[in-house]
């Protein structure tokens, strides 16, 4: 019988493995069989910490709570079974960001958490509207009246025109945009 030794299907497999090796050191990205070893061990490592950097960013978020907790004179415990008791169900990472973001508001759910600790009643409707006021920014509307529109940048000549509901903004040039917006 003879000898079948894979031809381009074989070359192919390497080069494939030598492909994703690309970068290691040594002979682990030359030679396919120290190559294909260590792929396989990156994948497994790659696997692994996939799950890892969940728990570093939870990690983290709670870090941020407890120094925006400690600002506000309430251990990272008693915040967090004060908002369980209170029933606002925001997550460590939303939590984390309101505390960079938003301090003011954060103080507030600190507020809450210790009056509901207190054994006081809260009304959780009232600050959920006040966050949605005061999270969310609006950009000072612009309009083609009060603006010499040739002066302004494309871009902004796009969010009019998107907001008039233009056809076909997205493709236009400058020129074309000022006219359909006059």
């Amino acid at each position: 019988m003879t000898r079948v030794k894979g031809g381009s299907v074989a070359k192919n497999r390497r080069r494939k493995v030598l492909k994703q090796a690309k970068g290691y050191f040594g002979s682990k990205h030359r030679l396919f069989k120290t190559a294909q070893e260590q792929t396989f061990h990156s994948g497994e490592y790659a696997y692994r910490d996939r799950k890892a950097n969940k728990r570093n960013f939870r990690k983290l978020w709670i870090t941020r709570i407890n120094a925006a907790c400690h600002e506000n004179d309430i251990s990272y415990s008693r915040f967090i079974n004060g908002l369980s008791k209170a029933n606002v169900d925001i997550n460590r990472k939303m939590l984390s960001e309101i505390a960079i973001d938003n301090p003011n508001y954060f103080t507030k759910l600190v507020i809450i958490a210790k009056d509901v600790l207190d054994g006081k009643t809260v009304k959780i409707d009232n600050v959920k509207s006040e966050v949605m006021t005061s999270t969310v920014t609006k950009e000072p509307e612009i309009t083609s009246e009060k603006l010499d529109l040739s002066n302004l940048t494309v871009a902004e000549l796009k969010k009019i025109a998107k907001d008039k509901n233009i056809f076909g903004y997205p493709k236009m040039k400058k020129a074309e945009l000022i006219a359909a917006l006059k």
